[in-house]
Parts: C-alpha cells; sequence; structure tokens
C-alpha cells in the first residue's frame, strides 16, 4: 500500500471502526507478496472492518522490515514477529489467541488463495455455521496450477487418511484458507497439537463434536513469487499429527518421534557394525564404537530436521548441540548397561527383559535431556 492509498482511507475513516474480522497470515521469507496480498485484501474486505496479523517467523528476506512500514501506514497490518521458533501451526494458534475481531481467518500469504470469497465466509458464520472453509473441490472449485503433480498426489492422500479421522465429512481437509468465531478457537485453543502445517484438521478433530461447515469453492492459484516451505519434515509432522489425534494425545507427539528416530539410528548401528566386522574385519570394540558414534550423529540430525524442527540447531549451535548429544546419549548406554546389569544381579530377570527395560529407560533418559538441554 502506498501513501496516497493510505491517506485516502484515513480521511474516508476506514480504520475508525473495530475489526470484525482478523486474517491471521502465517509467513515465512514472502517479501515480494506481502504488498499485493495487502492491497487484494483491501478491495475484498471494502465495507467490512479488518485487520492482518502477519505472524513471521523471523524471515531473512526482509518480510518483517516491510510489515513494519506498512503498519506504519496503516493500523490494520500487524506484525507478530517470532524468534527461535517455526512451524505454521503455532504460527495461526498465536495469531488467533492475539486478535481481538469476533470473527478470525486463515489464509496463506503466498497469493494462492482467493481472498475474494473472503466476505461469503464471513456472511456463513455470521448466520450460524461453525466453519466456512474455502474448498478446491466442490463444484466450481479447482486447484488447477496450484500443485505440482508429486504435490497434488500428496495432498490427496493426505486428505484421504485425514477423512478417515474427522467427525464431520469435508471435501477439503487440507485446506489452509478457513473462517471461524474467535470464541470457538478459544474454546479448542488448550487442545490442539500445533504440529505441522495442517491447522484445520488439528481444530476439527480437537473440537470433538458435530460442526456445522460450509464449503466455499475458489480456485487456488499458482505461486508466482518466493518457494513453497512444504518438505519432507512437515509431511513427517502431518503425519505424526493424524497419529497423535488418532491416539487421543495419550503418548507424547514428540516422544514418538524420538522413538522413531532412535529405531533408524538402531538399524543404523546394526548394518554399520556387521559390514565393519564381516566386510573389514575391524576389531569389535573399535567396529562398535564406530557404528555408536555414526548412530549417535544420524539420530541428532534427523531429531534436529523433525522431532525438534521449530527449535533446529544451526551454525556454531549445531555442533555445540552436537556434543552435547553425544554426551547425552553416552550417559544413557552407561545407564542402560548398569542398569540392566542390576535387573539380572539382583532381582533375576531375564537377559533380555533386562535388557528391554533398561533400553526403555535409556530412551526416556535420551529424550527428557535432549528436549531439555540439547533443543531447549
Amino acid at each position: 500500500m502506498d501513501i496516497p492509498l493510505a491517506a485516502s482511507l484515513v480521511s474516508q475513516g476506514a480504520w475508525a471502526l473495530p475489526a470484525r474480522l482478523a486474517v491471521i497470515i502465517p509467513i515465512y521469507s514472502e517479501a515480494a507478496n506481502i504488498r499485493p496480498l495487502v492491497q487484494r485484501l483491501d478491495a475484498a474486505l471494502s465495507g467490512i472492518p479488518w485487520e492482518a496479523i502477519f505472524v513471521d517467523d523471523d524471515s531473512p528476506d526482509g518480510s518483517g522490515a516491510i510489515l513494519r512500514d506498512l503498519g506504519a501506514l496503516d493500523p490494520r497490518i500487524r506484525c507478530l514477529r517470532r524468534i527461535g521458533r517455526r512451524g505454521l501451526a503455532t504460527a495461526c494458534i498465536e495469531g488467533f489467541l492475539g486478535a481481538s475481531a469476533p470473527f478470525v481467518a486463515v489464509m496463506d500469504g503466498d497469493l494462492q488463495h482467493d481472498e475474494t470469497i473472503l466476505p461469503a465466509m464471513l456472511r456463513a458464520v455470521e448466520n450460524g455455521a461453525d466453519h466456512a472453509i474455502g474448498s478446491r473441490h466442490v463444484d466450481g472449485g479447482t486447484a488447477n496450477g496450484g500443485f505440482s503433480a508429486a504435490r497434488g498426489s500428496l495432498s490427496g492422500a493426505g486428505a484421504w487418511l485425514a477423512q478417515r479421522l474427522l467427525p464431520v465429512p469435508l471435501s477439503d481437509p487440507m485446506s489452509g484458507f478457513f473462517l471461524m468465531r474467535r470464541t470457538r478457537v478459544e474454546e479448542v485453543a488448550p487442545r490442539l497439537t500445533g504440529s505441522g502445517f495442517k491447522i484445520l484438521l488439528d481444530i476439527v478433530i480437537s473440537i470433538g463434536r458435530p460442526l456445522r461447515v460450509v464449503e466455499l469453492p475458489y480456485r487456488f492459484r499458482s505461486r508466482t513469487a518466493g518457494d513453497s516451505k512444504l518438505d519432507i519434515a512437515e509431511l513427517t509432522a502431518f503425519l505424526g499429527l493424524l497419529f497423535d489425534k488418532a491416539m487421543h494425545g495419550l503418548v507424547p507427539l514428540r516422544f514418538l518421534a524420538f522413538a522413531g528416530v532412535g529405531a533408524i539410528g538402531l538399524g543404523i548401528h546394526m548394518a554399520t557394525l556387521v559390514a565393519l566386522l564381516d566386510g573389514f574385519g575391524v576389531d569389535f570394540q573399535v567396529a562398535q564404537g564406530l557404528a555408536t558414534l555414526l548412530a549417535m550423529t544420524a539420530n541428532f540430525w534427523l531429531n534436529n530436521r523433525l522431532t525438534f524442527r521449530a527449535e533446529r540447531r544451526r551454525g556454531q549451535a549445531l555442533w555445540r548441540g552436537l556434543l552435547l548429544f553425544y554426551l547425552v546419549c553416552g550417559i544413557g548406554v552407561a545407564a542402560n548397561l548398569g542398569i540392566a546389569q542390576l535387573l539380572v544381579q539382583e532381582s533375576g530377570w531375564q537377559l533380555s527383559l533386562a535388557g528391554a527395560a533398561g533400553a526403555v529407560l535409556t530412551l526416556v533418559w535420551n529424550y527428557a535431556v535432549s528436549a531439555t538441554l540439547v533443543w531447549r
């Protein structure tokens, strides 16, 4: 938005009324899209008091500076900058809880969602719907050009899985474009997982009761600037969200991810050990040490990319974290051996059972200390 437009809006009293609709826009490196999006929102929401809350995960491309400049001219534009944490779901939750408008909407900051249907979405919820969802899969909607073939296939597979858990049928459960009352968000916020990139799915499942949903068609546009944030880590987090909801949150999602990474590390350890012993004739103690070091390194890398993605270590912090992880796991291995030996000698446990008990306690130790110290 330029200065003449801002001055014109001030003179017209466009900002005199409290916001009725807050549009939550999570972003990361969307500098090229911010000004066009604000202009489109201003045109689409003409006559509706609104505000836009951009939740910026400390973008390195200057997105935050652009938003500060816009906010200085237009008080409807707000920027919540987050340092040291990332993630679309948690960004949306913080944006919801920072809004004062009675209605809140979520949309992407990449111009792929059609902002012109926001007034119709607002009317639907004002008239009694619990959710108004922008859908690519009802009559009149389309995703043509918005997805690559590979991403379209992944989205379709994710939608099929999500529909198995939803309490209400949705044509587009993977949609990131929806509107609801703020009080509904505040009601469900304590039960949200805050994992991955599909906050709508988290909200609908967590509410846990039949909902009245209105799905409005829109055309999913192609991205013209910036890069997609969808990657293997986000897909893993999405699968974790589904599993967590299926298990009703009985086991912490991060603990399950940490245990899964540990299982991969065990496979790497055994494969390396066998290769060194049988393929190269390395002494057992040396082979065991090298296999352990490789497995711990792989575990650290995977946990840094997946389990603790929002607290990911980079630069010098990455190497400090790796050394600390070696120490934590080394103590865990020593504890495993000591506990297993104690159970066998003092309590008469079978070797296999004592070994399993030691492994479980080591897993809990490694997770608790890693989450507290390595990725605090």
